[in-house]
C-alpha cells in the first residue's frame, strides 16, 4: 500500500500570470464569485479559512489577499531591475512564469493535512469544524526550501496552501531568472521537450529526498512501469472529450455573462436614477437655504409680520430636514450601488478571462491533435518515401543521378539513421555528443564555430527541421563528398 503513495510535481509555464489565476491562488473573490467557484469547481468554503502561504524566510501567515501575484512580480523585477520581456507587448509572447503544483496521493496528503479527522468531501458539506494540522505547515515549509533552493527564493513569488479541495496542494509560481540577471524558461527549465523532461526527472529524484520522510515516494518513469503510450485513437478519444467538456464550460460562462450583462444594465440604471435623484434634492437644499436666508433676513430688518415669518422659517427649516434626510438616504443607497456595479464588472472580467482561458486550453488541445496526428503520418511516410527513392535512383543514369548530388533526400537514403540521430543529439542540444558521433562515423563534424542552439519561443518545427539540416552538414564528409554505407 506505501508504494501506491505518490509524490506530485507538474511543472507549466506561462506567459504572465492573470488577475483570475491570481484570484484564484489567493482565492480574492466576491461572493457573487464564491458562490460560482462553489457551484461549478470542488471548493468548500468552510475549509477556505484553513489555507495559507509561506513566505520569505519560511514563515507560515494566513494568505495576504491585498496585493495581487501580478503586483507582487512587477513589484520584485522592479526592485531588481529586471526586464519583463512582454512588457509593452499587446499579447504576451514569452514564458516568464513556472506555475508548479506540488502535492501528492489524497489519502496520504488529508492524514499530514488533517491527521485523523475524516473530511466530508460531498458538495456544498460542512467541514466548519475541522482544524489544520501543524505536520501540513511542517511539510509546506520543506518543500518551500526544496523551491528556494532550486529556483531562489527572490524568485518565489507565490507559495500557496490549498486545504479547501479535494486534495491538499500547493501552487507555487517562480519567476525563471538566470545567472545573468535576465527571465529565460528556456535556461532554466530547460529549451526543448527532451531537455526539459530529464531536468524533471531529475527534479523528481531530489524532491523525493525531502518527501521520503513524509512517506511520499517518487513515481516510477514509464521506462521502468513498461507503461505504453496510447494509440492515436485513444489520444484523439480523450481529447474529444476535454475539448468537449471544455466547450460546454465555455457555453455555461457564456449564459453566466449574459446574467452579468443584464445585471449590470440594471445597476447602471440604479447608479443614474439615483445620481439624478441626488442633484434635484441638491438643487431643492440650495433653494430652501436660501429662501430660508431671506426670510431670515425681512425678520431681522422689520420687514412683514413678525409671526408669520416665524412660521415659515419653521416650515422652510422643516422642509429642509426632509430633503437632508433624503439626501442621505439617497447617498447611502448610490454608494451600494455603485459597490454593487463595481463588483460585477470584476466579475464580468474574471468571467472574460476564465472563457478565454478555456478558449486558450481548447485551442492547445485541437494543436495537440493535430500535431500527433502529423508526426504519425510523417513516421509512417518517410521511410517509405526514402526507400522508394533508393530504389528509383538506381535505375536513373549518371547525369540524372548527379542532379541529386549535396541533395538532403539522397544523403538520406544512403545513410539516413546516421543522420537522424546527429539530429536528435542537436534536437537535445548535446552539440559535443552530436559532433564526437558525426566524426565517428564519417562525417566532418560541421565545420563551423557559429554558435549552436535553440532560440527564443522557436517552435519544436523549425528547431526540428534546422537540427536536421545541421545534422545533414555534420555528416558530411571533411571533403564534402557523401559517404555511401557500405
Amino acid at each position: 500500500m506505501a508504494n501506491n503513495i505518490k509524490q506530485v510535481m507538474d511543472i507549466r509555464p506561462g506567459k504572465g500570470m492573470t488577475t483570475g489565476q491570481s484570484d484564484e491562488h489567493q482565492r480574492n473573490w466576491t461572493e457573487r464569485g464564491w458562490e460560482w467557484a462553489s457551484k461549478h469547481g470542488n471548493y468548500d468554503r468552510t475549509r477556505e479559512r484553513l489555507n495559507f502561504e509561506v513566505i520569505k524566510g519560511g514563515k507560515v501567515v494566513p494568505v495576504d489577499k491585498s496585493k495581487s501575484i501580478p503586483d507582487r512580480m512587477a513589484e520584485t523585477l522592479r526592485e531588481r531591475s529586471i526586464k519583463d520581456p512582454n512588457a509593452g507587448l499587446t499579447e504576451p509572447k514569452f514564458r516568464t512564469v513556472a506555475n508548479i503544483i506540488f502535492g501528492g496521493s489524497r489519502e496520504r496528503m488529508h492524514e499530514i493535512a488533517f491527521g485523523g479527522q475524516k473530511v466530508n468531501l460531498t458538495h456544498g458539506a460542512d467541514n466548519s469544524h475541522i482544524w489544520r494540522n501543524k505536520d501540513i505547515e511542517l511539510w509546506a515549509q520543506d518543500v518551500y526550501r526544496f523551491a528556494c533552493d532550486k529556483w531562489g527564493e527572490d524568485n518565489v513569488i507565490g507559495f500557496y496552501v490549498h486545504l479547501d479541495e479535494l486534495n491538499p496542494h500547493v501552487h507555487c509560481t517562480v519567476i525563471p531568472v538566470d545567472e545573468r540577471n535576465k527571465i529565460s524558461f528556456n535556461k532554466i527549465f530547460g529549451g526543448n521537450i527532451y531537455d526539459f523532461k530529464e531536468r524533471l526527472f531529475a527534479l523528481h529524484d531530489e524532491l523525493a529526498k525531502v518527501n521520503g520522510k513524509w512517506g511520499l515516494n517518487r513515481g516510477d518513469s514509464v521506462s521502468v512501469t513498461g507503461t505504453k503510450h496510447r494509440t492515436t485513437e485513444e489520444y484523439r478519444r480523450a481529447l474529444s472529450r476535454e475539448c468537449t467538456a471544455l466547450e460546454e464550460q465555455i457555453g455555461n460562462d457564456r449564459e453566466l455573462l449574459r446574467q452579468l450583462h443584464s445585471d449590470i444594465r440594471l445597476a447602471e440604471k440604479r447608479v443614474k436614477g439615483l445620481s439624478t435623484m441626488i442633484a434635484n434634492q441638491e438643487q431643492k437644499k440650495l433653494e430652501l437655504e436660501e429662501e430660508i436666508r431671506t426670510v431670515a433676513t425681512d425678520l431681522r430688518t422689520g420687514k412683514g409680520d413678525s409671526e408669520e415669518l416665524q412660521k415659515r422659517i419653521a416650515k422652510l427649516d422643516y422642509e429642509l430636514q426632509k430633503v437632508l434626510e433624503n439626501l442621505s438616504d439617497k447617498r447611502e443607497k448610490l454608494a451600494e450601488a455603485d459597490c454593487k456595479l463595481s463588483e460585477l464588472k470584476t466579475l464580468e472580467a474574471e468571467s472574460k478571462d476564465k472563457v478565454e482561458s478555456y478558449r486558450e486550453e481548447v485551442r492547445l488541445a485541437t494543436y495537440n491533435l493535430e500535431n500527433q496526428v502529423r508526426y504519425r503520418l510523417a513516421e509512417a511516410m518517410v521511410g517509405d518515401i526514402i526507400r522508394e527513392f533508393r530504389t528509383h535512383f538506381q535505375s536513373l543514369g549518371k547525369e540524372a543521378q548527379s542532379v541529386f548530388d549535396d541533395s538532403l533526400i539522397k544523403d538520406m537514403a544512403e545513410r539516413g539513421e546516421d543522420i537522424f540521430k546527429c539530429a536528435i543529439y542537436l534536437f537535445a542540444n548535446y552539440v559535443d555528443l552530436a559532433t564526437t558521433f558525426a566524426e565517428g562515423h564519417g562525417g566532418g563534424g560541421g565545420g563551423s564555430d557559429l554558435p549552436w542552439g535553440r532560440k527564443e519561443d522557436e517552435d519544436d518545427r523549425t528547431w526540428a527541421r534546422r537540427c536536421l539540416q545541421r545534422a545533414h552538414r555534420m555528416m558530411k564528409p571533411a571533403g564534402g563528398k557523401s559517404v555511401r554505407k557500405k
